[in-house]
């Protein structure tokens, strides 16, 4: 994968947009290989966090020696190994955020639509309500308002953007978000 990802970075003749192709080969010739269950693994984050030395082991690439490319073999093995430290970490934080959820979504709204409406906000943290009311086994619109409205003095939703006329509200499940981007977004 190391120097599939190089010999792209290397040949491909565009500027602008170089990187991220040459960063999403990577999760798909992973899941070609069924090395990973999705196309979801990405090692973006900690090339730009070492945009130098990815740079620099790229240009030294050019002079053709055994020694660059066990240096760029090296940074990019260490890549994978840290980014895969970090989505397993993120992974972990996902699951608990989930458990603890689960029990405060069906002590808060008392509902046994509570775990649906759970799965269906980690499915998609930013919705509208509408998109709730037209998802498999959820309940009617009041049911889902009085939830929601539930949820949202519990603070554990966050609206985005107050509905206006035709315009909906749009909600999200915060915690989730910020844990999937690494910091806090919303």
């Amino acid at each position: 994968m190391a120097i599939i990802h190089a010999q792209f970075e290397l040949i491909h003749p565009f500027l602008d947009g170089n990187g991220r192709l040459g960063r999403i080969i990577i999760p798909l010739f992973l899941f070609e290989r069924n090395l990973i269950s999705h196309p979801v693994f990405y090692i973006s984050a900690y090339l730009e966090q070492h945009r130098e030395q990815y740079a620099a082991g790229l240009r030294f690439l050019h002079e053709k020696t055994p020694e660059a490319w066990t240096k760029w073999i090296a940074f990019f093995l260490t890549a994978l190994d840290e980014e895969s430290r970090q989505n397993s970490k993120k992974a972990k934080q996902i699951i608990d955020l989930y458990d603890k959820l689960k029990d405060t979504f069906l002590q808060l709204t008392r509902s046994r639509y509570a775990v649906p409406l759970l799965d269906h906000l980690f499915d998609q943290p930013i919705f509208t309500s509408a998109l709730l009311q037209s998802r498999a086994g959820m309940p009617g619109m009041p049911m889902i308002m009085n939830m929601l409205g539930k949820l949202k003095k519990a603070g554990l939703i966050t609206v985005l953007r107050e509905g206006r006329g035709r315009r909906p509200q749009i909600l999200a499940l915060a915690e989730l978000i910020n844990i999937c981007e690494g910091r806090k977004l919303v």
